[in-house]
């Protein structure tokens, strides 16, 4: 004995066909893979090697950067270098503990990275570091 099905036109399909929707959630996925790691470098310097081991992160650290043009970024903000201690002040709620990465690009003058900090440290900042890229071998 065979059933038959007996659907009008006008009823409407109660099923919800999902393949576009995964095909687009895919889409998407992938479209944000490949943009994430683009999102995360901020001012762009040419960092010198080092052989030093690397700290370690058990905070999110501020950054300053100093481009090959000896402008100052806190974090992705530029500051012009009289402004800098007030700002981090700010940024770190007058907390003089905490960690400040300096990122200076390689073609810099020495003594204009050191400037920096010795600015930082003379304002209280005693967690202050420099950031190299691994020596590569």
């Amino acid at each position: 004995m065979a059933f038959k099905l007996n659907r009008s036109r006008n009823e409407p399909m109660s099923e919800i066909n999902v393949t576009p929707f995964v095909d687009v959630m895919l889409v998407l996925l992938i479209i944000f893979m490949v943009t994430a790691p683009l999102l995360t470098v901020g001012v762009q310097v040419d960092l010198p090697e080092s052989a030093a081991d690397s700290l370690p992160d058990d905070q999110e650290p501020l950054t300053v950067t100093i481009n090959s043009k000896g402008e100052i970024f806190i974090q992705e903000s530029k500051v012009s270098s009289e402004k800098i201690i007030p700002k981090l002040l700010a940024i770190a709620k007058n907390r003089t503990d905490t960690r400040i990465y300096v990122r200076g690009d390689k073609n810099i003058n020495y003594g204009r990275v050191l400037e920096i900090m010795g600015t930082l440290s003379g304002a209280g900042f005693s967690k202050v570091a420099l950031i190299s890229e691994p020596y590569k071998s």
